[in-house]
């Protein structure tokens, strides 16, 4: 079982659970069809899920024949979130080190671990989040009804996903629905694979980003434009939790700005995507060679019309610490839940195999004490009161259904089951 007072959505046991019990839920694709002009953001990491052979006129005439009527890469708006870093980083009075705030994990972590350094956080809003905004807004200004228009975002992690449904400021995102970001790229494939759809004769309006642009979701791709002063990257959860608790320790110092990920290679080792992460950042990176020979002087953008209104909107929400797991707010009642706790885990067989949803049986002792699970969900138990017909092999099913789910116990009606 998940403890949601610990999770902070960085989708590791999604990766190593040996038995795939664990699932990333997406809302229904159908749902584009619920707006008269659906709009998908892409990361700009998805083109680079495909093959080289496959360009971004393929990809494009595909995701317009699902049914989308616009299509954005997210990182559109990263010039001017650039420009705001760049003169937030510049004030000397700002604490140091400006902790970057673009993986939704990493802020997670830092609200439930290490909450001294929420003051530490660069708190602006997220490229994607600017980018829906001002997507929302010109397409208002065309005369386009608030209710007619969706936006669509496709996720490479959990984490994204869990900060849209969630967002750690408390505000409430401009995202309406979250795709799947493998679930698109196999949808997507298969119809330029089996030529499902004619090629557009150009791409549109599609927008393509600065150099910059398309490394922003790379390791390296926030520091790489900044000049002054001594900025790291840091990537992996395991390593990011190590390098931030040397940093409240304080034996980091003189640091100007950390761009810390969770996950390897920051967005292209995202647990939703489809390729190889090496793969992805190598394509990104000699897409952005090529982004780079345009000059950003030369290129017509829309967004920088909105440039004065992205900026009064650049500015998040508070984010607050989130309350580490306990017994209960009162402590006399969380002592005597603990004494409980004790004695219970003496009960227990003391294996920690795991069949219970959690990672131990003091944990789960702790869990079952504080109210939020059954005694029964051991395995070693229910076998106890099956054997003195204090337990149905029935009831024992119901238990495992909520514990593993029912697809995991989904067994055929003409076989009989036993416990």
């Amino acid at each position: 079982m998940l403890n949601p007072d610990r999770c902070i959505d960085c989708g590791m046991c999604y990766k190593v659970c040996p038995s795939n019990a664990i699932s990333i839920d997406q809302d229904d694709f159908s749902a584009i069809f619920n707006y008269k002009h659906p709009v998908i953001l892409l990361p700009s990491i998805f083109s680079a899920q495909f093959p080289e052979k496959i360009n971004h006129r393929a990809i494009l005439s595909a995701l317009y024949h699902l049914g989308f009527e616009y299509v954005h890469e997210v990182e559109e708006s990263t010039d001017i979130i650039k420009e705001y870093m760049i003169e937030f980083l510049a004030d000397i009075s700002v604490e140091k080190p400006v902790i970057s705030t673009f993986c939704p994990a990493v802020v997670r972590l830092i609200q439930v671990k290490y909450p001294a350094l929420l003051s530490n956080l660069l708190n602006i809003r997220a490229p994607l989040d600017m980018t829906a905004i001002y997507i929302r807004k010109s397409l208002e200004d065309k005369g386009i009804s608030p209710k007619e228009i969706g936006l669509f975002y496709v996720s490479p992690c959990a984490a994204k996903i869990a900060a849209i449904k969630s967002p750690p400021e408390g505000d409430i995102s401009p995202i309406d629905g979250i795709i799947n970001m493998n679930y698109l790229f196999n949808k997507v494939y298969r119809i330029i694979k089996q030529r499902e759809c004619e090629l557009l004769d150009e791409d549109l309006d599609f927008v393509p980003l600065s150099g910059d642009g398309i490394l922003w979701a790379l390791t390296g791709g926030e520091i790489g434009f900044l000049d002054n002063g001594r900025n790291l990257a840091i990537d992996e959860i395991h390593n990011v939790n190590d390098f931030l608790e040397k940093v409240e320790n304080g034996e980091i110092k003189n640091v100007n700005f950390l761009e810390l990920r969770a996950c390897d290679e920051s967005c292209a080792g995202g647990i939703l995507c489809a390729s190889n992460r090496f793969i992805v950042a190598e394509r990104q990176e000699k897409r952005a060679e090529l982004g780079k020979s345009i000059d950003s002087g030369t290129r017509s953008l829309d967004i920088d019309k909105y440039r004065d209104y992205l900026n009064q909107n650049i500015r998040a929400g508070q984010i607050l610490p989130r309350s580490m797991d306990k017994l209960d707010d009162d402590i006399s009642v969380a002592m005597k839940k603990m004494k409980k706790a004790l004695s219970i885990y003496e009960g227990l067989p003391k294996v920690d195999c795991k069949i219970c949803g959690y990672k131990s049986c003091r944990v789960f002792s702790e869990v079952v004490a504080s109210g939020k699970a059954d005694l029964k969900q051991c395995v070693f138990v229910r076998i106890e009161l099956e054997r003195s017909g204090d337990l149905a092999v029935e009831e024992s099913l119901e238990i495992m259904k909520k514990v593993w789910g029912e697809k995991k116990l989904n067994f055929p009606d003409d076989k009989t089951v036993s416990l």
